[in-house]
């Protein structure tokens, strides 16, 4: 592990010629067992990796994890299955672990299998003596439409944690997100370990949205091997929420065409529930989004976004704000100044619009980013 990364770790990237010649294979295993926590997508067509590793979190114990990128393996039925179960088998002798103690992901595109010949001669010419894991390669090699690769490392009394992710299209996470790994030499019990991630999952990667889609292979997972002895727990869940933020903010930003990192901060909401279904509500709005990529001041298109919420009866026209960045646009009198500094504002790199209902104290942030051409091009040629 690079200085000031967790210690115990080791890995390997490689290129196996799944699409091209970049990386698209990493490797990471702990030199002695993990405890584990992870969550998976919900969608019904979750691919053969999310079986596969469902199955080793509920061990409560793990070794390590292996990605393939650039291929989903989704939807490939029982060859696919087998072939999943091939490589972590391959992947889990070379490293001296069992195959049940290791998680498997993939991404990338869906209803093709992989190209078995390839992997398995590149399996077979790696060099199986795993140095210190290299995360910035890591975030590299699982990379799939991402224009940069996405690692945070953050202390916690004697431990660090180190976090690797995926991910700037099909994101609106339902129980898990994109693919994310975390790594902490930071010793907790599982269940511990389970509350704090799940926590932390959902006030982060279960905040984030970038066009409304949910992927068939999100997986998010941390790794614990207490090589560094105990932690605080609230020391520990205040440093893995920091590197979670920044993870989620990297991908907002890196959202497939995006120009604009969109921050939905919502305020005085019935409880924090009510507060992240209006945020969601407001970053998932495809006019809300066109608005702030144009940088046009358009506060109906936000008000229209809480509007939506029709089930929300507490909510009250009369009772809300809404602001970009500190400008008041609503129910301040939206005056042509008024105007001018809120499309000053959203004509920066990130984008806060601020939501008080009124209400209560409830309170939620959810992450997103602007709608370009981009977007609609990188996706309408993704296969071809």
């Amino acid at each position: 592990m690079s200085a000031g990364g967790p210690r115990g770790f080791r890995g390997r990237t490689a290129a196996l010629g799944i699409k091209d010649e970049a990386d698209d294979f990493a490797v990471v295993v702990s030199e002695v067992p993990a405890a584990v926590s992870a969550v998976f997508t919900r969608s019904r067509f979750a691919g053969p990796s999310v079986v596969l590793s469902r199955e080793t979190a509920a061990t409560t114990t793990a070794s390590g994890v292996v990605v393939i990128a650039r291929n989903a393996n989704v939807a490939t039925g029982a060859e696919g299955l087998a072939n999943a179960r091939e490589v972590r088998a391959t992947v889990a002798a070379a490293a001296g672990i069992e195959p049940e103690q290791l998680l498997i992901a993939s991404t990338g595109v869906i209803g093709r299998q992989y190209p078995m010949d390839r992997v398995r001669s590149g399996l077979a010419e790696l060099d199986w003596s795993l140095p210190e894991a290299d995360l910035d390669k890591a975030a590299r090699a699982i990379m799939t439409t991402d224009t940069v690769a996405k690692h945070v490392v953050a202390e916690c009394g004697p431990a660090s944690i180190a976090a690797i992710a995926k991910g700037v299209g099909m994101i609106e996470p339902n129980m898990a997100t994109l693919l994310t790994f975390f790594f902490t030499d930071a010793e907790l019990d599982q269940p511990v370990l389970d509350r704090v991630f799940r926590r932390v999952v959902d006030r982060t990667f279960n905040a984030l949205s970038v066009d409304t889609d949910t992927s068939t292979s999100d997986s998010a997972a941390i790794l614990a091997n207490g090589l560094a002895g105990p932690v605080d727990e609230a020391e520990f869940e205040a440093a893995l929420h920091e590197v979670a933020t920044k993870l989620v903010r990297m991908i907002a930003a890196d959202g497939e065409g995006a120009s604009k990192l969109i921050e939905v901060r919502v305020l005085g909401a019935r409880d924090d529930a009510q507060a992240k279904r209006v945020g969601k509500a407001v970053v998932n709005s495809p006019l809300v989004k066109t608005a702030v990529h144009g940088a046009d001041p358009n506060w109906g298109r936000v008000a229209m976004a809480i509007g939506k919420c029709e089930d929300e009866l507490d909510i009250e026209p009369a009772k809300v704000v809404i602001r970009f960045g500190d400008v008041e646009t609503y129910p301040a009198p939206a005056t042509d100044e008024v105007l001018a500094a809120a499309s000053t504002h959203l004509k920066g790199d990130e984008v806060v619009i601020t939501i008080d209902l009124g209400i209560a104290s409830g309170a939620f942030t959810v992450f997103g980013c602007d709608l370009t051409d981009g977007y609609i091009r990188i996706n309408a040629d993704y296969t071809t």
